[in-house]
Formats: structure tokens, C-alpha cells, sequence
């Protein structure tokens, strides 16, 4: 009995130390945030190299995808209307053998009737045709305005998709600069910020995407916040470089580090990165 209360003591202990060794400081938590707000700022100023060049990719992509779905609507056009022609063609052939039909019938007719009957007959066909080939001639008119809009598209998606080659090349170029590093950067920023408690992050976050430049996290110069740059009482600047607790700008909402602090985590990200 006393052997498994010895045992159940030494786990307890072993626990406790554990948790200890888990336990996080608050200037661990402050150093944390600095490193990754450092190396996010240096991923937002690669992708501000790169400005608006893959928004405009992207407007072009959909664009020449647009004009190339119109082009194919137009040239299903031309098609149908060219089916047209073709079966108003095949209409005039048809009342022309009637016309010809008619014409013999009328040698051998017996009566007036007969033959008034055969030329309503006549008459209606030659209408026939005339209807056909005034459509017939609607159709062509169509159809060439429809190739007039068919090579201005063609000439437009043409000038689209060399801008768009020219675009993709230029970022490619950019990219190739700074892919490598982006790379390292976000694999990083990805590691640092497991190091650092889900309500903390949340946080970073949160203001990150608020505040001017992505700066959630700045250091305090000449008395000031970096960011916003209004000055911070002595005694809250003594708060913040004792690095006891999580201390917010009470102007911008940014997290406030000390500047030696930056400092030392500015130099370390740099060695890394370098």
C-alpha cells in the first residue's frame, strides 16, 4: 500500500514539474508576439512590392474568360443564322418545283375555277419565296454585323491576354526575388504563432487587421508608441519595460513593448532571417 501511495506522489510531482516547465512569462509571451509581428511585417512588405499586380492578374484572367464565352455565344450566332439561310433556301427550292408544278397543271385545266385555284396556288408560293429571300437577306446582314463584333473581340481578347503576359511575367519576376524568403517568412510566422496562447493570437490578430500597416505589436521610441505616437506617461513606460503584463495602447489598441525589448528580438529575427 504504501509502495503505490510512494508511486502515486512521484507522478504528482513529475505532473507539477511539467506544468511548471510549461508555464509561460509574460515577457515570453511579449517576445513572442514582437518576433512574430516582425516577421508578418516583412511578409506585408514583400506583398507590397508586388502592389496591385495580382488583383489586376486576377481582373484579367476573368475578364478574357468573359470575352471568350461571348466570342463563343457570337459564333453560335453566325451558326444559327446560317442554319437559317440554309433552310430558307431549302423553302424557295420546294415552292419553285411547286411554281413549276403549278405551271404544267395550268396547261390541262378544264374551267375557270380549276385555273383560278391554280394561280392562288402560284401566287402563294411566289410569296413564299419572296419572304424567304428577304429573310435570307436579314440573315446576311446579321451575320456580317455579328463578324464585325466577332473581330473586335478577337482583337480585344488578343490585347487582353499579351497585357496579361506581360502582368504574369512581371510579378513572376518579382516572385522570383522574393519567394524563398516568403517562404522561410510564412513558415515562420506559422511557427510563432503556435508558440503563443489561442486568446493572445486572437487578439494580434484582431488588431492587426484594424490598425494602420498590420502593426498590432510596436515598441515604444522617444517616449512614445510606434504606429500612433502619442506619448505615454513615465510611469506607464515603467509598467511596460517591467514586462509584467500585457499592455495596450490606450490611443490605438496596439500591444506595447519596451524598446530594448525590440530591439534584442529585431536583431535575433534578423540573424535568423539572414
Amino acid at each position: 500500500m504504501q509502495s503505490f501511495y510512494h508511486k502515486e506522489t512521484q507522478i504528482q510531482y513529475i505532473t507539477y514539474n511539467m506544468a511548471k516547465k510549461k508555464e509561460v512569462t509574460v515577457e515570453e509571451k511579449l517576445r513572442a508576439l514582437y518576433d512574430l509581428q516582425l516577421i508578418d511585417s516583412r511578409v506585408d512588405e514583400i506583398k507590397s512590392v508586388r502592389g496591385e499586380l495580382p488583383l489586376e492578374i486576377e481582373d484579367l484572367e476573368d475578364e478574357i474568360v468573359g470575352l471568350n464565352k461571348r466570342l463563343a455565344n457570337l459564333d453560335t450566332d453566325v451558326v444559327n443564322f446560317k442554319s437559317e439561310i440554309t433552310a430558307k433556301k431549302q423553302v424557295i427550292e420546294d415552292a419553285k418545283a411547286l411554281v413549276k408544278k403549278y405551271a404544267e397543271q395550268q396547261k390541262n385545266v378544264r374551267n375557270n375555277r380549276e385555273f383560278n385555284s391554280i394561280a392562288k396556288e402560284t401566287e402563294y408560293q411566289e410569296l413564299e419565296i419572296e419572304l424567304a429571300e428577304k429573310r435570307i437577306k436579314e440573315f446576311k446582314a446579321k451575320i456580317e454585323q455579328k463578324n464585325e463584333v466577332i473581330a473586335g473581340t478577337k482583337d480585344n481578347i488578343a490585347k487582353q491576354e499579351d497585357l496579361l503576359k506581360h502582368k504574369v511575367a512581371e510579378l513572376d519576376d518579382i516572385m522570383g526575388d522574393t519567394a524563398k524568403e516568403e517562404t522561410l517568412l510564412l513558415e515562420k510566422s506559422a511557427e510563432y504563432a503556435e508558440s503563443i496562447d489561442d486568446h493572445l493570437l486572437k487578439a494580434y490578430k484582431r488588431i492587426r487587421s484594424t490598425v494602420k500597416n498590420g502593426l498590432a505589436v510596436v515598441s515604444i521610441e522617444r517616449g512614445a508608441s510606434g504606429g500612433s505616437f502619442f506619448t505615454i506617461p513615465p510611469q506607464r513606460q515603467v509598467e511596460i519595460a517591467s514586462r509584467r503584463k500585457i499592455i495596450t495602447d490606450e490611443h490605438s489598441g496596439r500591444i506595447l513593448v519596451d524598446g530594448a525589448l525590440a530591439e534584442e528580438e529585431k536583431a535575433k529575427i534578423d540573424k535568423l532571417l539572414s
